[in-house]
């Protein structure tokens, strides 16, 4: 395999549908129960996002195939229901795939949902030394560890007490703890850091960075693309149980999902002679780059980027006003902007003719997340051309990542906007 640590061939997982053994009898009975009536298993975890159904199977995984280098910190991304758990559930031999086979060289750590491989009635210090057996560590290298996973999991005033009385932040922060601690060649992480607070996702980040740069190998699942995008080298792309895309190119894969997602989205405005208007006519709306090509992508939020509004005037209205307003996700208004909103020695030159008005998108000012650009073309308190929300044509486009430099914002950012802002102290003595 040479320096590679993990490999994946024709990988595939089925599921018979209709089947009941849940582990428990009452589960069992549930389904059974909710079957005899016409309704819906409580107990199913088959999602309609992924995968297929056939001949009474569901499909998880088909034919998944990928390799990971010694090293490698691998980001798997995609929607729910796409497969992303099912292959780490097979990877650490929790479950066994329908075809297909891995090959794994080193000793695997998993942490899949809170508590993986914990006893609840065993105490936090018991847990440790279990975790570490199975690992393949010997007593003396846990106790080497020992007091660094007390430490980092920040639970040293429960240490003896049963896992059962933990929180489930307490619970995953110890998890984790033990998972990274233990040098495992392989760690692989599901979802489970969402769990913890805001302080121990920062610990847990930096921690996965320095195990990959001690040559470890991480795989890693999540929906913070943010995360994603700092921490992996490579990204696979899940959907529908197959690979759509296996990549050393991060942002390629996070644009690539985001943009799946906001697939029924326009990001290019362009139609020609819709409202006739002789004041004004619009006939392309666009987001562009200080390279003046057009923005399809999902757009990093320190990027320079242009509002674009083209039209043209048959006849100059000294009253026209021409902008757009922003929209969120949640369709809350977040600003207005119009080229006419500067005091008047510093409007720019407007007259009849095909013409392109542009205005700059503040870098560093919008947060994370989704937004419709709607255009704004009125004469001043006398009649509107396009009217937001009424008859105006719109773009929608995306931001993720590039928040700011500092450590402490790896997720969105709370609140409408998320600027960074420049501070500065000075000496009150």
């Amino acid at each position: 395999m040479g320096d590679t640590v993990l490999k994946v061939e024709h990988l595939g997982k089925e599921y018979r549908l209709g089947t009941i053994s849940h582990g428990t009898l009452y589960r069992d009975l549930q389904s059974w129960s909710a079957r005899l009536r016409g309704k819906e298993d409580p107990n199913s975890k088959i999602s309609s996002a992924g995968g297929k159904v056939q001949n009474g199977t569901f499909t998880a995984l088909d034919d998944v195939s990928f390799e990971v280098k010694q090293g490698d910190v691998l980001g798997i991304i995609g929607r729910n229901g796409a497969g992303k758990s099912t292959l780490l559930k097979i990877i650490s031999r929790v479950t066994a795939p329908t075809r297909g086979e891995i090959k794994i060289r080193g000793r695997v750590a998993s942490l899949l949902e809170v508590g993986t491989g914990f006893h609840p009635e065993l105490t936090g210090r018991e847990n440790i030394f279990l975790n570490g057996t199975i690992l393949g560590m010997t007593k003396k290298e846990i106790h080497r560890k020992f007091d660094e996973i007390v430490d980092f999991a920040e639970v040293e005033n429960f240490i003896d007490t049963p896992v059962k009385r933990y929180s489930s932040g307490m619970y995953v922060k110890l998890a984790f703890a033990v998972a990274a601690h233990l040098e495992p060649e392989i760690l692989i992480i599901d979802e489970v850091l969402a769990v913890g607070d805001v302080k121990f996702q920062k610990k847990c980040l930096g921690k996965m960075r320095s195990i990959g740069n001690e040559g470890r190998t991480v795989l890693f699942v999540s929906h913070n693309m943010n995360a994603i995008e700092q921490l992996c080298s490579k990204a696979i792309l899940l959907q529908n149980g197959h690979v759509a895309l296996s990549t050393d190119r991060v942002r390629l894969a996070i644009n690539k999902y985001l943009n799946n997602d906001l697939s029924n989205n326009e990001s290019v405005w362009e139609h020609a002679n819709e409202t006739k208007n002789r004041f004004f006519n619009l006939t392309r709306m666009y987001l562009s780059n200080v390279q003046d090509e057009i923005i399809y992508d999902t757009i990093s939020n320190n990027e320079v980027v242009f509002v674009n509004i083209e039209g043209e005037i048959k006849e100059y209205d000294n009253a026209l006003q021409i902008g757009y307003a922003l929209y969120n996700e949640d369709n809350q208004l977040v600003f207005w902007s119009l080229f006419n909103d500067a005091k008047e020695d510093d409007w720019p030159i407007v007259t009849p003719g095909k013409i392109r008005f542009y205005s700059l998108l503040p870098p560093r000012f919008l947060n994370e997340g989704s937004y419709k650009l709607e255009l704004i073309a009125a004469l001043y308190y006398r009649e509107w051309i396009n009217q937001p929300c009424v008859n105006s044509p719109y773009i929608c486009f995306s931001i993720q990542g590039g928040l700011s430099d500092s450590p402490y914002w790896l997720v969105r950012r709370p609140g409408l906007l998320a600027p960074v802002l420049s501070w500065h102290t000075s000496n009150l003595d």
